[in-house]
C-alpha cells in the first residue's frame, strides 16, 4: 500500500559502462525494465550520433520483416505467437540475422516474380484458347453461309452476290479478301471500344464479339476480371494500323489466329497441352512458396522482438556520452531506490556475459535538484485503476496517488448511476469468469482490440458489477422491475384512500403501517404515477451528498501533500480557504438535505422549503416570509446564511492574493517559506516557454525507457509578480470544484 499511496522514491544515477560491456549491460537493464535513461546528447542531431549506423541497419531489418509479414498475411497463414520473450541477441548475431533476412526476402521475391510470370503466361494461353474456340464457331458459321450461297447461285444462275446480307458474310468467287484481328478486351470497355472503332473507320469494319463466361485472374492484382473475345474484319493496311492503335489504347490483347480450320485445330491442341504443363508448374511453385512462408511464420515474431531489442539498445547507447579514450560510455538514468540492488545485479550479469569484470559497469547515485519522474509499482489488479487516474493526469513526484482510493470510489460511483441489480449481476459474472480463467484466456492470445480493453479491466468490471448489484437492491431495480422482497409498507385500505377517476391517492399519514421498507425503495413507487418525480429528487440529493463528499476528500488529500512537502503557505493560503469555501456552500447544502429529511414528516410536507430556491435566495440575500405563513427552515437561518456568504466572499481574495503577496515579500527578503517543490512547472529557454511533464516508468519486460530531458536544472519560479498572481488564480480556479487534477478519484 505504501508504494501505491505515494509514488516510489526515485534517484538519479550515473552509469559508467565499458564499450565492450555496454551492449550486454543495457540489454539486462531493458529486461529488468526499472530504468529511465536521460538523453545527454540533446544538441547532437540523430545522424551525427555514434551508433546511428547500427540503428539504420535495424530499421532495414524491420523493413524486411514487414515485407515478409505482409506476404504471410496475404496467403492467410497464421503467424505463430508462443508468447516467448527472447533476450536480445549478441552484437555478432546481428550480421547473421541480416544475411538470413536478405536471403529470405530474395527467395520470396524470386518466387513472386516467377509466379507472376507463370500466371501471365497462363492468362495469355487461356485467352488464346477462348479466342480459338469462339472464332472456330464463327468461321464454321461463315462456311455454312458460304456453301449455302454457292448452292443458291448455281441454282439461280446468278453471277454475283452481295458482300453482306442479313448480317452474314456472303461471298462469291470474285469476293475481295478481308483481313481480321482477334483478341480480348475487358467487358466494361467493350461498348466504348466498339464506338471508337466505328468512328475511326467510318463504319467500314465488321465487329463480332462474344463474352467469356469464366472470370479470368489478373496476375498482378489477383482480382477477377470479366473479358470478351472480339473479331474485327477490315480491308487495307491503313485501316489495320488504326485498329491496332485503338486496341492498344483500350489495353486489348491481340493474338494470332490461323485462317484455316486445320491450323486452328492444331494450335488449339498445342495451347491445351501448354496450359496443362503450366498448371503443374504453377501448383508446384505455390506449394513451395506456401511452405517457405509457413516456416517463416513460425519464427517471425521472435525475429521481430530480437530486432526491436537490438534497435532499442543502440538507440539508448546514442544517449550516452563517450569519454576521450573512446573506451567508456557515461550516461544518467532515473532508478527506483528500492530497485537499486536489482539494477546493480543486472549490470553485473551484463558485464559477465560480455566477458568483462564486474568493474566494467558502475552505478553511482547522485544528488540532484531536478524533479524526478513519477513511478507507481502496480500489479494486474491495480494497473487498470492506475490507468484510469493517469488518463486524467499523472500525480507529481511523491504526491498522494488517487488510484488507491479509486479502487473503491470508481465502481461505487458507477453503481450509483447504473443502479440495476439484474444487469449488474451479468456484469459481475462476466468479470468473474475473466478473473477465474485469466490464465487460459492469456494463452489463447486473442488479438481483438476491444477484447484487450475488456480483459485489461476485468477487475474493474468485477467490482462495478458487484457494486451495481448493491445499488440495484437499494433502488429496488431488477431489470427495470421492482422486487417485493420484504413486503410493502403502504396500506391499500379503501377507507383511507382518495379515488380520483382511475387513480387512487395514498397518503403517507393514513396509508402506511408506520414501519419503513427494510432496505431500499418501497416497490409500490414503481407503480405510482409520480415515480419519476420522487426518484429524481431522491437520486439528485444522493448525488449531491456523494459528490460533495468526494470534493472534500480531494481537498483533504491535497492537505496530505502540503504536510508531506512541508508547504505551510499552501496549507494557510489554499487548504484552509478551500475547506471554508466548500463548507459554506456545499457542506451547508448537504447539512440542509439531512436536516430536511429529519425535521419534516408527511404532515408538514406542504411547508417544506425548496433547497434549490433557498440556496439561490442565500446568494440574493432574500429572506422574506412566505405568504402561506410557513416558518423558515430553522431559527436563525438568516444570520447563519449571511455569515456563510460573508465567509465565502472573504475566501476569494484569500485564495487569489495572499499567496502571491507572501511570495513577493519572500523574494524581496530572500526567504523561503517551506520546502520548494515542483510539479508541472514552467521553464524558460530564451523566448520559448516549455511545459515540463512527468512520465510514468514502465515495468514491461523488454523495454528500455527513454526520456528527452535537458540537463539544466528546472527553474522553480518565474519573474514578475503579475505572472505569479495570474498563475495562482488559474490554479485556484482548477481546485475550486471539485479539486485539482492530482486528486481526481474517478
Amino acid at each position: 500500500m505504501g508504494s501505491l499511496y505515494r509514488s516510489e522514491p526515485v534517484a538519479l544515477c550515473q552509469l559508467f559502462l565499458q564499450s565492450e560491456a555496454s551492449y550486454s549491460c543495457l540489454s539486462e537493464l531493458g529486461e529488468l525494465g526499472m530504468v529511465q535513461l536521460k538523453d545527454l546528447n540533446v544538441t547532437v542531431s540523430a545522424f551525427q550520433r555514434k551508433f546511428v549506423t547500427e540503428v539504420r541497419r535495424c530499421e532495414e531489418m524491420e523493413r524486411k520483416l514487414r515485407f515478409l509479414e505482409k506476404e504471410i498475411r496475404e496467403d492467410d497463414i497464421v503467424i505463430l505467437d508462443t508468447g516467448d520473450n527472447p533476450e536480445a541477441p549478441a552484437p555478432r548475431e546481428m550480421t547473421d540475422l541480416e544475411l538470413m533476412f536478405e536471403r529470405l526476402v530474395k527467395e520470396v521475391r524470386d518466387l513472386n516474380t516467377s509466379a507472376e510470370a507463370l500466371k501471365q503466361n497462363f492468362l495469355d494461353l487461356t485467352q488464346l484458347k477462348h479466342i480459338l474456340r469462339k472464332t472456330h464457331s464463327f468461321f464454321d458459321e461463315v462456311d455454312r453461309h458460304y456453301d449455302s450461297a454457292l448452292i443458291d447461285l448455281q441454282a439461280e444462275g446468278t453471277e454475283s452476290v452481295n458482300l453482306l446480307a442479313d448480317d452474314s458474310l456472303l461471298v462469291t468467287p470474285h469476293t475481295i479478301r478481308f483481313e481480321f484481328v482477334a483478341g480480348v478486351v475487358e467487358r466494361q470497355h467493350l461498348s466504348a471500344f466498339e464506338r471508337m472503332l466505328w468512328r475511326i473507320s467510318m463504319g467500314n469494319v465488321l465487329i463480332k464479339q462474344v463474352d467469356i463466361e469464366t472470370p479470368l485472374e489478373d496476375p498482378i492484382t489477383g482480382n477477377s476480371v470479366l473479358k470478351s473475345v472480339f473479331l474485327i474484319f477490315f480491308q487495307g493496311e491503313q485501316l489495320k494500323a488504326k485498329v491496332k492503335k485503338v486496341c492498344a489504347g483500350f489495353h486489348a490483347t491481340i493474338y494470332p489466329c490461323p485462317e484455316t480450320k486445320a491450323q486452328r485445330r492444331e494450335m488449339a491442341m498445342g495451347v491445351m497441352t501448354r496450359i496443362e504443363d503450366l498448371n503443374t508448374v504453377i501448383t508446384q511453385t505455390e506449394v513451395h512458396r506456401f511452405a517457405l512462408l509457413s516456416s517463416i511464420a513460425e519464427s517471425i515474431r521472435i525475429w521481430s522482438i530480437k530486432v526491436r531489442k537490438i534497435k532499442t539498445i543502440y538507440h539508448a547507447m546514442n544517449w550516452f556520452n563517450i569519454d576521450i579514450t573512446q573506451k567508456c560510455l557515461i550516461g544518467e538514468c532515473w532508478c527506483p531506490v528500492a530497485q537499486l540492488e536489482r539494477i546493480q545485479r543486472a549490470l553485473q550479469r551484463g558485464a559477465a556475459k560480455s566477458g568483462c569484470s564486474e568493474s566494467a559497469a558502475i552505478l553511482n547515485r547522485m544528488d540532484t535538484r531536478e524533479q524526478p519522474p513519477t513511478y507507481h509499482s502496480t500489479n494486474k489488479f491495480t494497473s487498470a485503476f492506475q490507468g484510469i487516474v493517469d488518463s486524467y493526469g499523472v500525480a507529481s513526484y511523491r504526491e498522494v496517488n488517487p488510484a488507491l482510493f479509486t479502487i473503491i470510489s470508481f465502481p461505487f460511483l458507477f453503481s450509483l448511476m447504473f443502479g440495476d441489480a439484474g444487469h449488474g449481476f451479468f456484469m459481475f459474472l462476466a468479470g468473474l469468469l475473466m478473473v477465474i480463467f485469466e490464465n487460459r484466456l492469456i494463452r489463447m492470445r486473442i488479438t481483438v482490440d476491444v477484447w484487450d480493453i475488456f480483459f485489461g479491466g476485468r477487475y474493474v468490471i468485477l467490482l462495478m458489477g458487484l457494486f451495481s448489484i448493491y445499488a440495484g437492491f437499494m433502488y429496488n431495480d431488477f431489470f427495470s422491475k421492482p422486487l417485493n422482497i420484504f413486503g410493502s409498507s403502504w396500506s391499500t385500505d379503501l377507507k383511507n384512500m382518495t379515488v380520483d377517476g382511475r387513480y387512487a391517492s395514498l397518503s403517507p399519514i393514513n396509508n402506511t403501517n408506520g414501519v419503513p421498507y427494510f432496505a431500499g425503495i418501497d416497490p409500490v413507487w414503481q407503480m405510482s404515477s409520480n415515480k419519476i418525480t420522487f426518484l429524481n429528487s431522491f437520486k439528485m440529493k444522493i448525488s449531491i451528498i456523494f459528490g460533495v463528499t468526494q470534493m472534500f476528500f480531494g481537498v483533504i488529500l491535497s492537505f496530505q501533500n502540503h504536510r508531506y512537502f512541508n508547504e505551510r503557505i499552501n496549507i494557510y493560503c489554499e487548504f484552509i480557504p478551500e475547506m471554508i469555501f466548500l463548507f459554506c456552500i456545499f457542506g451547508y447544502l448537504v447539512i440542509l438535505i439531512f436536516y430536511k429529511w429529519l425535521a419534516y414528516d408527511a404532515s408538514e410536507a406542504s411547508c417544506a422549503p425548496s433547497l434549490l430556491i433557498g440556496l439561490i435566495n442565500m446568494f440574493l440575500m432574500q429572506y422574506d416570509t412566505k405568504e402561506d405563513g410557513c416558518p423558515p427552515l430553522f431559527k436563525g437561518q438568516q444570520a447563519v446564511q449571511t455569515c456563510l456568504l460573508v465567509l465565502c466572499i472573504l475566501c476569494v481574495p484569500w485564495l487569489l492574493l495572499v499567496k502571491p503577496l507572501v511570495k513577493h515579500y519572500e523574494r524581496k527578503r530572500g526567504l523561503t517559506y517551506g520546502a520548494a517543490r515542483s510539479g508541472y512547472v514552467l521553464m524558460r529557454n530564451g523566448d520559448i516557454e516549455l511545459q515540463a511533464s512527468h512520465s510514468t516508468l514502465s515495468i514491461q519486460s523488454g523495454d528500455v525507457l527513454l526520456q528527452d530531458q535537458q540537463r539544466d536544472e528546472v527553474v522553480h519560479h518565474v519573474d514578475g509578480d503579475d505572472e505569479e498572481c495570474l498563475s495562482n488564480a488559474s490554479e485556484e480556479t482548477e481546485v475550486r470544484m471539485p479539486c485539482n487534477a492530482n486528486t481526481i478519484l474517478v
